[in-house]
């Protein structure tokens, strides 16, 4: 996948909605993890609920989905320099049976994982998810799931974690973060540790988007940090907008950045985000799934959550003065780890 089509991952009207319903908030979120759940449960629907699935994650048929999903998980996978770890799970309510080939669907082409579940032993069966979850993320996410959550009538969970640490290929000098001004509106302002560095690095402006882009490179070059940083302090939420109307200006707007030596101003932060991601399958919430089950039961979809977590630092991140051009990520900001994450930056204290 190149990183143009990355880009556009990052721009899915699903994923915004999600960032939008936290607005005032930081939020880290995987636009990846998000597609993984609707690509099966597109995968075991038919009808009407299976086509509105394929249209809210832009695939035309089943065979894209299964061409597309195999390669973007190897991509993944092989991203030298990075630990990225990317975890989903179903558990499926024990009443119910798997279809073979759904099970084998899901193993193959999402490295995903199906499982029955006594959800009426709810204190046991969190446990479970929970431990799983936090097997898969280096302990950094626990307590995913609530045993309040579950019950008799809970037919479908998907669980969704993320894991990414990842050191910046030219690290930042911990002696000079200092204590500066965050933006978090035209009439606030606060105090927050804030790395600062001079580097070559790829910078670029768009009249466009009324925004500055800067991309930092991990270690291994094949992943890195990047930045869209409004002009305007509460600039924003016009970004989000002009994004939604053409999001090919971010990908224009990508194109054309260029190596220049950059000083960078960068706060040091740590999100830990839970998403309810319900409203993002609502699609799902009355789907036919007619190839998920050997009998076909009237099951919604009940809870789909995902968990993430993000620390940046001077080291890197843990999910997680040439030319005059000062990138200062000072105000809120769009923050994309390609392929991984999207974080929308804003600080609550």
């Amino acid at each position: 996948m190149t990183r143009a089509e990355c880009l556009q991952i990052d721009n899915l009207a699903t994923i915004r909605e999600v960032v939008r319903r936290k607005a005032g908030k930081s939020v880290v979120l995987s636009a990846f993890s998000v597609l993984s759940p609707l690509a099966q449960l597109s995968l075991a629907s038919v009808g009407e609920s299976h086509d509105e699935l394929l249209h809210a994650m832009g695939l035309q048929n089943d065979n894209v989905t299964r061409a597309v999903f195999p390669v973007v998980m190897q991509q993944l996978r092989s991203i030298k320099g990075v630990e990225l770890k990317l975890a989903s799970k179903m558990y499926v309510a024990q009443e119910y049976q798997i279809q073979d080939q759904f099970e084998a669907d899901t193993r193959q082409l999402f490295d995903s994982e199906i499982k029955n579940i006594d959800f009426v032993k709810s204190t046991q069966a969190a446990s479970e998810i929970n431990q799983w979850v936090e097997n898969k993320t280096n302990h950094r996410i626990t307590n995913l799931v609530s045993p309040n959550s579950l019950n008799e009538d809970t037919g479908l969970i998907l669980v969704n974690a993320i894991y990414f640490k990842g050191s910046w290929k030219n690290k930042f000098h911990k002696e000079a973060t200092l204590d500066r001004d965050f933006h978090k509106s035209a009439g606030k302002t606060i105090k927050i540790p804030t790395m600062t560095k001079i580097n070559n690095l790829k910078y670029g402006e768009s009249n466009a988007l009324d925004a500055k882009l800067l991309e930092i490179p991990y270690e291994g070059d094949e992943a890195s940090f990047f930045i869209i940083l409004p002009n305007e302090v509460e600039g924003l939420p016009a970004l989000d907008r002009k994004l939604e109307e053409n999001p090919a200006l971010l990908i224009e707007a990508s194109q054309q950045m260029f190596s220049s030596e950059v000083e960078v101003y960068l706060p040091k932060f740590k999100i830990e985000t839970t998403t309810d991601l319900k409203e993002v399958l609502k699609k799902a919430d009355s789907a036919r799934l007619e190839r998920l089950f050997n009998s076909n039961p009237l099951l919604a979809v009940s809870e789909a959550t995902q968990k993430a977590f993000i620390e940046v630092n001077e080291e890197g991140a843990e999910a997680a003065a040439a030319n005059d051009c000062r990138p200062t990520a000072d105000r809120p900001t769009y923050i994309s780890i390609y392929d991984v994450l999207l974080a929308a930056l804003t600080p609550e204290t």
